[in-house]
């Protein structure tokens, strides 16, 4: 057993449906969370800099003994994935990609599914290059949808601002009859209601959180890992700037945290 808390990070709120998951499949868990509320977005970004951005905030992470580490951010997740595993070979590391593929792969019926993301996560080819290994047949439209994070970050998730902005983007991806839409952000769940609005209830909305926190379960049930349950759970949560971090955190988890701010650029 291994009582030491679970680090998870992302490029500002979107990591807290990540974490949402993770606290209702392993409630015993403590937790570590730290978005990079300054530097958002990371989907505009290049590679290199979001490796630099990920290491220092993998750093932050291990001066807190996490035990292990989720990239909640989709971005991360397909950009930085294998440079960060070398980096820290000694630390368990499980990223959002491979459970939206593998989710999305079991939601498809026509083989035609559409993947919504950043500009980094969409121009990556990460998800697309990972459903055709799974199944050749299918067939991936593409779309990044930028001003979803803004969105998300403002808290307008089903206004009239983000019903239109998301007709609009979604409208490409409907014309091509998808019968799935990956939520390739972690910030884009924080609009799931809206945009299944839009695309209507015969579009299955594939979110890789939930399938994130049960391959998490399972890594630490494998490796003897899990908290013993013999303390309380905490839950810890940093920025590199508060915005309006602690009103989105008690919106997303119905519950409020301290916030604590540092400054990531010291790691």
């Amino acid at each position: 057993m291994d009582n030491r808390p679970i680090g998870v990070f992302d490029s500002g709120v979107g990591g807290l449906t990540v974490v949402k998951q993770i606290v209702k499949l392993l409630p015993e868990e403590s937790l570590v969370y730290f978005g990079d509320t300054a530097r958002v977005p990371y989907g505009s970004k290049s590679k290199e800099t979001i490796v630099k951005f990920s290491k220092q905030i993998i750093r932050f992470l291990k001066t807190k003994n996490v035990k292990a580490v989720v990239i909640a951010c989709n971005t991360v997740s397909s950009n930085c994935y294998e440079d960060l595993s070398e980096e820290f070979p000694d630390l368990p590391i499980t990223e959002v990609v491979t459970p939206g593929v593998e989710s999305c792969i079991a939601a498809t019926r026509n083989k035609i599914v559409g993947l919504i993301g950043t500009y980094g996560t969409v121009s990556s080819g990460a998800y697309e290059r990972r459903l055709k290994a799974a199944d050749p047949e299918i067939k991936v439209y593409k779309k990044a949808c930028p001003l979803f994070v803004p969105l998300a970050e403002e808290g307008w998730a089903n206004n009239e601002v983000a019903r239109l902005t998301a007709g609009i983007y979604l409208k490409e991806l409907m014309d091509k009859n998808v019968d799935s839409i990956i939520l390739g952000c972690t910030h884009y769940p924080i609009l799931k209601k809206c945009i299944g609005n839009i695309v209507g209830e015969n579009v299955t909305i594939v979110d890789p959180a939930k399938a994130t926190a049960m391959k998490l379960k399972k890594y630490l049930e494998e490796n003897n890992m899990l908290n013993a349950g013999d303390k309380e759970a905490q839950r810890l949560f940093y920025v590199s700037d508060r915005s309006h971090f602690e009103q989105i955190c008690s919106r997303v988890l119905h519950e409020d945290h301290t916030v604590e701010k540092i400054d990531i650029e010291k790691y």
